[in-house]
């Protein structure tokens, strides 16, 4: 972008308060927008609150999202040194972790799969290495040995999500930014076939653009806006463990969870997922499933993580479970975010539909959501996430997909 203040003058309403919606408003308002942020819970309470804070390049192939996730793989750094020369204490509520990714394959054709997996997205500039395996040994001692290949992809990182989300959105704050709380967007307000605003349980609030960042609820937001996108909830369960001595020094996971997060299908899709945290507790996933927004903790579900984690650490046998919680993902059915300006309402600007990877995607998110608000290219071309596409357009007829919340 050029200009100290790019977006200066305009007034932008950011609907959702979670990871993408901090970041929209750490952005916005650092490139000179008046920003209001309306959320009808809590800040960063809904999907933020329950995922496992991967800012991953590992798990994507060339095309779109991988791009994405390297430009906001790049830009995190530099966005959590600016706010910690302001709020230190909220950055280090972050807990940034670039430990790096390691992908294992357990079987012969999964060698295979993973090795050309790799080899595509070195193509397209990621860094990843083949381990062998003393080298494996050396990086994850309680690690299975009954490994057939393994991969080490040193960008790969790690928050803590809602401090991540709350230093964003605090950032936001320190620099004018307005965040209403329990704050629920009913209708939209529209002027000569421009949306000029939203109604909300606390009355109309007036903006030049209104961006719909709510995530799995979007929409139902874009359903009340009356600009339908076809966002559906996609659930995902996390076991955490009992605080553990240093065990897992990676992100480490089988490389069946590339193909879990690509999938399509509706039933449950499962892979193991292993990761250390600060604070000790290992976090262990991951799964899929779409069952609308039906919140309960499902057996077969946590069953099929704790077997596919334990086949990976064996020692996890004797380790207690603490807790398990689930949340819900914004899917799209050809597994892209949404993102820019609705070609059937001036005024509305979607950024959501970036299903598990929100945490990592949401600081390229702000990027060119900014740059696209400002008329000015970016080096990632945000017309890849074009609303005006098949699997995101919809009929406001078609309720066989309609969602609530």
């Amino acid at each position: 972008m050029t200009g100290a203040a790019p977006l200066r003058g305009t007034d932008v309403l950011i609907i959702g308060g979670g990871m993408i919606g901090c970041a929209l408003a750490d952005r916005l308002s650092l490139d000179g927008a008046a920003v209001r942020v309306c959320e009808r819970g809590g800040v960063a309470s809904g999907t933020t609150a329950h995922g496992e804070g991967n800012v991953l390049v590992s798990d994507k192939g060339p095309g779109p999202e991988l791009a994405l996730a390297q430009l906001s793989r790049r830009l995190w750094p530099a966005v959590l040194e600016r706010v910690a020369e302001r709020l230190p204490e909220d950055a280090a509520g972050v807990e940034w972790e670039p430990k790096g990714g390691i992908v294992v394959a357990t079987t012969e054709a999964g060698a295979a799969a993973l090795g050309a997996f790799a080899d595509g997205q070195r193509g397209a500039g990621v860094r990843c290495e083949r381990l062998d395996a003393g080298q494996l040994a050396a990086a994850e001692p309680a690690l299975t040995r009954d490994v057939c290949a393994a991969m080490y992809y040193p960008e790969d990182a790690q928050v803590q999500p809602a401090g991540a989300a709350t230093a964003l959105l605090g950032s936001a704050i320190a620099g004018g930014a307005i965040v209403e709380t329990r704050c629920e967007v009913t209708a939209p307000l529209i002027r000569d076939g421009r949306l000029i605003g939203v109604e909300t349980t606390r009355g109309p609030r007036h903006a030049d653009i209104v961006i719909n960042a709510a995530g799995p609820w979007s929409g139902t937001v874009s359903e009340r806006l009356g600009a339908p996108i076809a966002i559906k909830p996609r659930r995902g369960d996390v076991l955490i463990t009992a605080p553990m001595p240093p065990t897992v020094f990676h992100k480490v996971y089988d490389a069946d969870y590339v193909g879990a997060v690509g999938s399509s299908d509706a039933a449950l899709q499962s892979s193991a997922v292993v990761e250390s945290t600060r604070g000790g507790p290992l976090l262990l996933g991951s799964s899929r499933r779409q069952c609308g927004f039906d919140d309960r903790i499902r057996l077969d579900s946590m069953a099929a993580i704790a077997r596919k984690a334990l086949r990976l650490y064996p020692i996890l046998a004797d380790v207690a479970i603490m807790r398990a919680y689930g949340g819900f993902r914004p899917y799209v059915a050809d597994h892209l975010p949404v993102l820019g300006p609705d070609p059937r309402l001036p005024g509305l600007w979607h950024a959501t539909g970036h299903e598990g990877a929100g945490i990592g995607l949401s600081i390229g998110t702000a990027q060119l959501i900014s740059s696209a608000l400002a008329g000015h290219p970016d080096e990632v071309d945000i017309a890849a996430y074009t609303v005006d596409r098949p699997a995101v357009l919809r009929d406001p007829a078609d309720s066989t997909q309609k969602v609530s919340p």
